[in-house]
């Protein structure tokens, strides 16, 4: 009969969890909800976090705002999420480069991205674009590679930071093409595609989305996506692996959303189903792929899985930038 009990017992406790997270997932949030973009406004992840941000409040029955936090690569902003309280009500509207790139790329840091963080949905995926201004005088990859080589360090590249995904892509194309492009780094893509606008920087290497507008204007020639293959929305842009020399390039981009370490199973299940709700609506897809940017609302295991795969990829794609480690 003790042993009847203890089961019994046991039976009516797992019950009671079960009960307890059902109705956190249902009170869940009472309270403002913050997206935080580790970078500057303007690029092409405060834009998606501002897009999703409005139609999933209404959604969640809260306000949900978009805070940029900038600095080191997207690290200042990660920092921050990963010190909040693990509810739900502060999260991480993520890149690459704090997730997936700066494991290789720094020695230390101040936060594990694996145990420090709780994956939730990958959110959209834009291709890499690299881009010079129109006073350059390329409209080609090979153009660039032997103007680049008859002026070896003239020429430089902004990006969105040290140690992003856009500065190991236009470190590998260094690598592979034999010639010395100059990186400046950014606090963001916003800065950086202004800085190309104005022709302070020659050349930018970035996600399509803060740049496409430009490019659809003739602001700036688009010499290459680094995609696998060419987009279906931008056809008449080869990619960089079509180059010779150049096979086998590939440098993906990607915004995912992420909360701090030990969110409630039922809080996370929540918000991957609300934002997968939010990128299926016609009217978001559109404003999204306007910008060249492709909706995802992965599922959470599918969205770890990929982020284990994007380590070690880019942990090799490092390896053979030839840079070393900070």
């Amino acid at each position: 009969m003790r042993s009847f009990a203890r089961l019994l017992g046991s039976v009516f406790a797992l019950v009671a969890a079960l009960a307890g997270g059902d109705a956190l997932a249902q009170a869940y949030p009472s309270k403002t909800v913050t997206l935080l973009v580790p970078y500057a406004p303007g690029g092409g992840h405060d834009a998606m976090a501002r897009i999703v941000a409005e139609k999933l409040g209404p959604r969640l029955g809260q306000t949900v705002v978009v805070e940029n936090k900038p600095g080191a690569a997207g690290m200042i902003g990660t920092e921050q999420v990963v010190r909040a309280a693990p509810d739900g009500y502060t999260l991480l509207f993520s890149s690459p480069a704090e997730i997936v790139v700066a494991p290789s790329v720094y020695k230390t840091m101040r936060y594990d991205p694996v145990k420090d963080l709780t994956p939730i949905t990958q959110v959209g995926d834009t291709p890499l674009v690299l881009m010079a201004h129109p006073s350059v005088g390329v409209k080609t990859v090979a153009e660039l590679i032997a103007k680049a080589k008859k002026e070896p360090g003239k020429l430089s590249f902004g990006t969105a930071g040290t140690g992003s995904s856009q500065h190991l892509a236009g470190a590998w194309i260094n690598n592979l093409a034999g010639i010395d492009l100059q990186h400046v780094p950014y606090k963001g893509a916003g800065p950086a595609t202004n800085d190309l606008l104005g022709g302070n920087v020659p050349l930018g290497i970035l996600g399509m989305a803060p740049v496409l507008k430009h490019i659809q204007a003739g602001r700036i020639v688009a010499l290459a996506v680094m995609t696998p293959k060419r987009v279906s929305w931008a056809k008449d842009t080869p990619t960089v692996a079509e180059t010779p020399g150049m096979e086998g390039f590939q440098a993906n981009h990607w915004m995912g959303l992420l909360g701090p370490a030990g969110m409630p199973p039922e809080v996370v299940a929540k918000l991957q189903a609300e934002v997968a709700a939010v990128l299926a609506m016609p009217e978001v897809r559109e404003r999204l792929r306007g910008l060249g940017i492709d909706p995802v609302g992965s599922g959470t295991e599918d969205f770890r899985r990929f982020l284990a795969e994007e380590r070690e990829r880019f942990a090799k794609m490092f390896k053979l930038t030839g840079l070393k480690q900070e």
